[in-house]
């Protein structure tokens, strides 16, 4: 990996932002550190197909040591790294990279070189990886988009989703409160679990309640995700999975398949497509000794 991160720093001092020279420097620094896996010939699950999403590595709402404890016990033929898996905006604010952030990159590219194919697709808190379309760094592929085939046939698009939201696309600046009022929320959240698991009380998430109660964020999830998966049909695939949101799903919209992997900030869950091409929700509770269940409110589809 050593010439193509070099290239990466050589291209971003000519333009990309400062934050992509830093992670860049986390790459080559992370590619030649060996992480020792915990679980390393241990018990393994193993899927043909692991998607996952908004991991924000670079903030403190981050679920690093819960995302370790999953990718050191889960394997698969592909994976896919749907967007947000560092989060840029906070990095440009003030630079948060403790060594379980790392452990998460170094684990990646360990992935990779394993034989795993691990595919990179871009979000908008990632979006200066967007600059690098095209390339491969430490095996990691990086696309604008990509098609998944599964074990079925299903011919599944994989996008992040962020074009999709309004904010985003007509108001950054109205997306980059919005990032900041979210941060704070995150920040109670880590409080109260901090207290409920004193009291042996499971993870829950305050920002994803919130989330859920009020009526134009329910309305907003619900426009999104038809809105994705009507563009899915106009492309003539018959499933899509997508990110960005932080609400894990698996439903049927007008005949597509719809599939949201949600976040590893506030719900810790991952899609996985099972060796016989069925999809399911898988869910991260790191109080009951972290252990994985099947997502209480997902559908698995086949």
């Amino acid at each position: 990996m050593g010439s193509a991160s070099m290239g990466f720093c050589a291209d971003v001092e000519h333009g990309q932002p400062s934050v992509a020279v830093n992670y860049a420097q986390v790459l080559q620094q992370a590619s030649h550190q060996p992480h020792e896996d915990a679980h390393e010939g241990g018990e393994e699950k193993h899927f043909r197909a692991i998607f996952i999403s908004d991991v924000h590595l670079g903030t403190p709402g981050c679920q690093a040591e819960a995302l370790l404890e999953f990718l050191r016990t889960h394997t698969s033929d592909t994976l896919y790294l749907v967007g947000d898996i560092i989060d840029g905006w906070q990095l440009r604010r003030r630079w948060y990279w403790p060594q379980a952030h790392n452990d998460v990159v170094q684990k990646l590219l360990r992935r990779a070189r394993k034989g795993c194919r691990v595919v990179f697709v871009p979000g908008n808190h990632d979006e200066f990886a967007r600059g690098f379309i095209g390339h491969s760094f430490g095996g990691i592929e990086v696309v604008k988009e990509t098609v998944h085939t599964t074990a079925t046939g299903q011919k599944l698009w994989v996008i992040h989703g962020d074009h999709f939201d309004g904010v985003i696309q007509l108001a950054k600046w109205l997306a980059y409160l919005g990032d900041s009022m979210y941060e704070f929320t995150l920040k109670l959240n880590r409080y109260l679990n901090h207290l409920r698991a004193k009291f042996g009380l499971p993870y829950w998430s305050l920002s994803a309640y919130l989330k859920l109660k009020v009526k134009k964020a329910v309305n907003f999830i619900s426009d999104f995700e038809v809105a994705v998966a009507s563009q899915a049909a106009k492309h003539g695939f018959q499933g899509v999975v997508c990110g960005h949101i932080h609400h894990a799903e698996i439903r049927e919209i007008n005949g597509i398949v719809y599939c949201n992997d949600g976040d590893w900030v506030e719900s810790l869950t991952t899609l996985v497509e099972h060796m016989d091409g069925r999809l399911e929700i898988l869910s991260f509770d790191e109080v009951n000794q972290m252990r994985l269940s099947s997502h209480k409110g997902a559908a698995v589809v086949s």
